[in-house]
């Protein structure tokens, strides 16, 4: 994002906007089942009816906010180790195994997870830690290899300890490239949560699931209208604290 682009404010509207359509479906949507008996004539029941949108959501949000805990916390300790000159020679081996945690489908992770973890949210949480730990770890590391000579310089010369540097400067002034991993990170989740319904765990995508697996198309379509409006809100906030981030840092020189 330009600096330019960063110093205009971010209209409300797209935010707003957003945030009220997802509140009013999450909410609201079941009171719409006579609009789906119009829209689905074919369908006997095309209203999700198992749980409500409230519930689902709810669960759905846990699950991510747990794993995006897990992923951030994991993500800028591994990358951060990676950068100091005791864990540099690692680098090559946390890329392969990072990358081969993203590239192995979610689905193979469950199946491999539910003989050791059982069914329900642990399997869950252990496929999208896994699948969403790459991004954060390469945004750190991109983000502290950004912070200049000429600044680390100086905070060794104000007599900064190694530690007191990573804190007080090169973490900061890296914040708003880890953030964008961060965000990549949650939105993929938000998404990839769906398939834990899969194997029990109570997601948005269980709509989709049992619409699926029952050829019914409005069961598909309420979940994924809700879980991709969900994606679009928390992509939304993350574009305005980058904003935010980046108005508060200083030039590097």
């Amino acid at each position: 994002m330009s600096i330019a682009a960063v110093s205009r404010p971010a209209s409300p509207w797209p935010l707003l906007l957003v945030g009220t359509a997802f509140l009013v479906l999450v909410i609201g949507l079941q009171q719409a089942e006579p609009v789906f008996h119009w829209w689905f004539p074919e369908l006997d029941r095309p209203m999700y009816t198992r749980a409500t949108f409230l519930e689902l959501t709810l669960s759905h949000a846990g699950l991510v906010a747990v794993s995006s805990l897990v992923v951030v916390g994991a993500g800028i300790a591994i990358g951060t180790f990676v950068t100091r000159p005791a864990g540099q020679e690692f680098r090559g081996v946390v890329d392969t195994v990072t990358a081969v945690g993203q590239t192995l489908p979610p689905s193979a992770v469950l199946a491999i997870c539910v003989p050791i973890a059982g069914y329900g949210a642990v399997p869950t949480l252990i496929a999208l830690s896994l699948y969403g730990l790459l991004p954060v770890v390469d945004s750190t590391i991109a983000g502290l290899r950004s912070v200049s000579d000429g600044v680390k310089d100086s905070a060794d010369g104000l007599g900064l300890t190694p530690l007191g540097r990573l804190l007080q400067v090169e973490l900061p002034l890296a914040a708003p490239i880890i953030l964008t991993g961060v965000r990549t990170s949650v939105v993929i989740n938000i998404g990839t949560a769906t398939i834990g319904s899969t194997v029990g765990a109570l997601t948005l995508g269980s709509p989709i699931i049992e619409g699926l697996a029952g050829s019914n198309p409005a069961y598909v379509l309420q979940g994924a209208i809700v879980v991709g409006l969900f994606a679009i809100l928390v992509d939304l906030v993350f574009e305005r604290l980058d904003r935010r981030l980046q108005r508060r840092l200083p030039p590097q020189g």
